[in-house]
Protein backbone atom coordinates (compact mmCIF):
# COMPACT_ATOMS: atom_id res chain seq x y z
CA UNK A 1 0.00 0.00 0.00
CA UNK A 2 1.19 3.26 -0.76
CA UNK A 3 1.26 6.19 1.99
CA UNK A 4 1.80 9.84 1.78
CA UNK A 5 4.83 11.30 3.93
CA UNK A 6 3.76 14.88 5.25
CA UNK A 7 6.12 16.59 6.79
CA UNK A 8 6.45 20.37 8.37
CA UNK A 9 9.17 22.62 9.72
CA UNK A 10 7.33 22.83 13.07
CA UNK A 11 4.63 21.63 15.53
CA UNK A 12 3.23 25.36 14.62
CA UNK A 13 2.27 24.31 11.09
CA UNK A 14 0.23 21.49 12.11
CA UNK A 15 -2.93 23.22 12.34
CA UNK A 16 -2.14 24.07 8.67
CA UNK A 17 -1.19 20.55 7.78
CA UNK A 18 -3.51 18.84 9.43
CA UNK A 19 -6.17 19.66 6.19
CA UNK A 20 -3.74 17.98 3.95
CA UNK A 21 -4.10 15.27 6.78
CA UNK A 22 -7.27 15.15 6.75
CA UNK A 23 -8.55 15.02 3.07
CA UNK A 24 -6.01 12.07 2.48
CA UNK A 25 -7.48 9.82 5.83
CA UNK A 26 -10.69 10.56 3.71
CA UNK A 27 -9.64 9.48 1.13
CA UNK A 28 -8.00 5.87 2.72
CA UNK A 29 -4.32 7.00 2.10
CA UNK A 30 -2.12 5.96 5.08
CA UNK A 31 -0.18 9.32 6.14
CA UNK A 32 3.04 9.52 7.68
CA UNK A 33 3.15 12.65 9.75
CA UNK A 34 6.90 13.91 10.79
CA UNK A 35 8.62 17.27 12.11
CA UNK A 36 11.53 17.31 10.17
CA UNK A 37 13.42 21.06 10.39
CA UNK A 38 15.71 22.06 7.81
CA UNK A 39 17.19 24.29 10.02
CA UNK A 40 17.38 22.61 13.06
CA UNK A 41 17.41 19.09 12.08
CA UNK A 42 19.53 18.90 9.15
CA UNK A 43 20.48 15.71 9.94
CA UNK A 44 16.94 14.22 9.93
CA UNK A 45 16.06 16.16 6.88
CA UNK A 46 19.02 14.64 4.69
CA UNK A 47 17.83 11.01 6.26
CA UNK A 48 14.17 11.62 5.95
CA UNK A 49 14.42 12.92 2.08
CA UNK A 50 16.81 10.08 0.97
CA UNK A 51 14.75 7.14 2.73
CA UNK A 52 11.23 7.88 2.51
CA UNK A 53 10.95 6.02 -0.59
CA UNK A 54 12.50 2.87 0.89
CA UNK A 55 9.70 3.43 3.77
CA UNK A 56 6.88 3.13 1.18
CA UNK A 57 5.71 6.38 0.74
CA UNK A 58 5.05 7.66 -2.53
CA UNK A 59 4.74 11.33 -2.83
CA UNK A 60 5.81 14.03 0.36
CA UNK A 61 4.26 16.58 1.10
CA UNK A 62 6.16 19.54 2.92
CA UNK A 63 4.94 22.55 4.66
CA UNK A 64 7.40 25.34 5.81
CA UNK A 65 6.86 29.34 6.82
CA UNK A 66 9.61 31.75 6.85
CA UNK A 67 12.54 31.25 4.71
CA UNK A 68 11.23 27.44 3.75
CA UNK A 69 13.73 25.46 2.09
CA UNK A 70 12.49 22.34 3.59
CA UNK A 71 10.35 21.57 0.50
CA UNK A 72 13.23 22.26 -1.76
CA UNK A 73 15.84 20.44 0.29
CA UNK A 74 13.91 17.10 0.45
CA UNK A 75 12.83 17.22 -3.42
CA UNK A 76 16.97 17.56 -3.77
CA UNK A 77 17.13 14.42 -1.76
CA UNK A 78 14.39 12.39 -2.69
CA UNK A 79 13.64 10.69 -5.93
CA UNK A 80 9.50 10.89 -4.69
CA UNK A 81 7.30 14.00 -6.01
CA UNK A 82 7.50 16.69 -3.36
CA UNK A 83 4.32 19.07 -3.16
CA UNK A 84 5.21 22.47 -1.21
CA UNK A 85 2.64 24.00 1.21
CA UNK A 86 4.20 27.53 2.10
CA UNK A 87 2.51 27.89 5.62
CA UNK A 88 1.79 31.81 6.55
CA UNK A 89 3.69 32.14 9.77
CA UNK A 90 4.48 34.54 12.61
CA UNK A 91 7.32 35.69 11.56
CA UNK A 92 6.97 35.61 7.98
CA UNK A 93 6.60 38.47 5.06
CA UNK A 94 2.71 38.10 4.55
CA UNK A 95 3.15 34.49 3.64
CA UNK A 96 5.37 36.13 -0.03
CA UNK A 97 8.66 34.50 1.68
CA UNK A 98 7.52 31.26 1.87
CA UNK A 99 5.92 31.29 -1.79
CA UNK A 100 8.48 32.47 -3.18
CA UNK A 101 11.35 29.92 -1.24
CA UNK A 102 9.32 26.98 -2.69
CA UNK A 103 7.89 28.08 -6.06
CA UNK A 104 11.24 29.69 -7.32
CA UNK A 105 12.95 26.17 -7.57
CA UNK A 106 16.28 25.20 -9.95
CA UNK A 107 15.96 23.69 -12.86
CA UNK A 108 16.09 20.31 -12.01
CA UNK A 109 14.26 20.13 -8.81
CA UNK A 110 10.75 19.95 -9.19
CA UNK A 111 8.51 20.97 -5.93
CA UNK A 112 4.59 21.03 -6.97
CA UNK A 113 3.51 24.12 -5.03
CA UNK A 114 -0.04 25.08 -4.22
CA UNK A 115 -1.85 27.93 -2.59
CA UNK A 116 -0.05 30.01 0.51
CA UNK A 117 -1.61 27.59 3.88
CA UNK A 118 -3.78 25.31 0.42
CA UNK A 119 -2.37 22.07 2.40
CA UNK A 120 -6.13 20.60 1.31
CA UNK A 121 -5.28 20.92 -2.32
CA UNK A 122 -1.94 19.64 -1.63
CA UNK A 123 -3.45 16.52 0.18
CA UNK A 124 -5.58 16.26 -2.61
CA UNK A 125 -3.03 16.53 -5.57
CA UNK A 126 -1.09 13.66 -3.45
CA UNK A 127 -4.20 11.16 -3.69
CA UNK A 128 -4.38 12.31 -7.36
CA UNK A 129 -0.83 10.99 -8.05
CA UNK A 130 -1.55 8.12 -6.22
CA UNK A 131 -4.73 7.59 -7.94
CA UNK A 132 -3.24 7.72 -11.84
CA UNK A 133 -2.14 4.40 -10.75
CA UNK A 134 -4.44 3.15 -8.04
CA UNK A 135 -8.36 2.37 -9.02
CA UNK A 136 -9.87 2.42 -5.84
CA UNK A 137 -7.97 5.99 -5.01
CA UNK A 138 -9.06 6.86 -8.43
CA UNK A 139 -12.76 6.45 -7.78
CA UNK A 140 -12.79 8.05 -4.05
CA UNK A 141 -11.23 10.92 -6.16
CA UNK A 142 -13.92 10.97 -8.76
CA UNK A 143 -16.53 10.58 -6.16
CA UNK A 144 -15.59 13.55 -4.09
CA UNK A 145 -14.97 16.11 -7.36
CA UNK A 146 -18.78 15.03 -7.90
CA UNK A 147 -19.64 16.06 -4.33
CA UNK A 148 -18.28 19.45 -5.22
CA UNK A 149 -20.42 19.54 -8.42
CA UNK A 150 -23.38 18.82 -6.49
CA UNK A 151 -22.97 21.30 -3.64
CA UNK A 152 -22.17 23.92 -6.41
CA UNK A 153 -25.44 23.05 -8.09
CA UNK A 154 -27.27 23.09 -4.91
CA UNK A 155 -26.32 26.31 -3.79
CA UNK A 156 -27.10 27.46 -7.26
CA UNK A 157 -31.00 26.33 -6.49
CA UNK A 158 -31.23 28.07 -3.19
CA UNK A 159 -30.69 31.35 -4.23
Amino acid sequence: MSKVGVIMGSKSDLPIMQDAIDILKEFDIEVDVDIVSAHRTPDKLFDYGSNAHKRDISVIIAGAGGAAHLPGMVASLSPLPVIGVPVKSRNSIDGWDSVLSILQMPGGVPVATVALDGAKNAGILAAQILGSSNKNILEKIIEYKETLKTKVHESAKSL
